[in-house]
């Protein structure tokens, strides 16, 4: 990583987000941008964000793809038309793609071809999100006084992303024509909505709108995924770790079910619980991937709906043990089984 691309005062994103009078556009031959607006501040214990650099320009870089150089700040926009040139590593993104979280927790997601989803490991109840990675482009790897990113996704889906499970291998998003990400913050939740056009799999090329929402003093984010086209392999999933095991559990009425892990698998490493519930009659099949143990969807039109949490043990007043995670998780299933949401 460059851990010197970037060295923002935290006072320039406050002013930003508190001071814009107005939205302004900005466009190239390979991004559109909205500038965040007053009404897009921060509000509640839920935030989500999307930061992008600016005062540089696209390179060839050191990996034969482009690099976003000699940047000089950041700004947030409210929504984001990605460029062709932007990829991993590429330093455009801030922490590499949207974030959001409660003040239980946080997530971000890789908004390039892996499409995973990481988790940030809160110390705090506070709003953490802006000042990830303003000091150094990637110091959230280390520990700060707000916590950090916790998970290693390497090569899988990290947690509740979406891909696609086709003769035995997960695809992610390597060829996609368009992806746009909007930001929405609103007193009640905050959600980050991904529109992923010209999605190439295979034989098939679709159409997939991706939001993901997450509400003030829960941990949970409830993802919504809605496919242009019927096919096969739709797959989420959970990062796979050695020696950590799997555990399944479907809800007294049948309709609901979650698959769970606990154990030192963060990168500190210490006590990570991670779980995902899904409805029964959505899913075609569990299998176990290389890199992940995925849900695999039956091919469908219509909106999938899902939750996916992270709790780690250093988190404020955090969960600690795998008996309390086992009862935490079991308590959702049960409110599930109940009401068919998570309030």
């Amino acid at each position: 990583m460059k851990a010197t691309k970037f060295i923002i005062p935290l006072c320039c994103l406050t002013l930003t987000l508190s001071c814009k009078k107005e939205v302004d556009k900005e466009k190239t031959t390979s991004e559109t941008v909205i500038e965040t607006s007053k009404e897009d501040k921060i509000k509640g214990t839920s935030y989500a964000e999307i930061s992008i650099a600016q005062g540089g320009k696209w390179i060839d870089g050191s990996r034969n793809h482009k690099e976003y150089s000699n940047g000089t700040s950041f700004k947030n926009v409210s929504e984001l038309t990605v460029p062709k040139e932007h990829t991993d590593h590429s330093w455009y993104i801030r922490y590499e793609g949207p974030g959001w979280e409660s003040n239980k927790v946080g997530y971000r997601l890789y908004l390039d071809w892996r499409n995973a989803i990481d988790i940030f490991g809160k110390t705090t109840d506070e709003i953490i999100l802006p000042k990830v990675g303003q000091d150094n482009f990637d110091s959230y790897h280390e520990m700060n006084d707000w916590g950090m990113d916790i998970l290693k996704a390497g090569k899988s889906m990290g947690i509740g992303s979406i891909g696609r499970y086709l003769d035995g291998k997960v695809l992610h998003f390597e060829n996609v024509d368009q992806t746009n990400a909007k930001i929405e913050n609103t007193n009640s939740s905050s959600s980050v909505n991904i529109d992923y056009k010209g999605w190439k799999t295979g034989n098939d090329k679709i159409n997939l709108h991706s939001k993901l929402t997450i509400t003030p003093n829960h941990r949970y984010t409830k993802h919504d995924v809605t496919p242009s086209k019927a096919i096969e392999g739709i797959a989420t999933g959970i990062v796979k770790f050695d020696n950590i095991e799997l555990t399944k559990k479907t809800s007294e009425n049948k309709k609901w079910a979650y698959i769970s892990t606990y154990g030192e698998q963060t990168l500190v490493p210490d006590k990570l619980g991670m779980a995902l519930f899904y409805k029964t009659d959505e899913v075609a099949q569990a299998v176990e991937g290389t890199d992940d143990h995925l849900l695999v969807f039956k091919p469908t039109t219509n909106t999938i709906s899902y939750y996916f949490l992270g709790a780690w043990e250093k988190e404020k007043d955090g969960i600690t043990n795998k008996e309390d995670f086992t009862n935490y998780i079991n308590s959702l299933l049960e409110q599930l089984n109940k009401n068919n949401q998570l309030n």
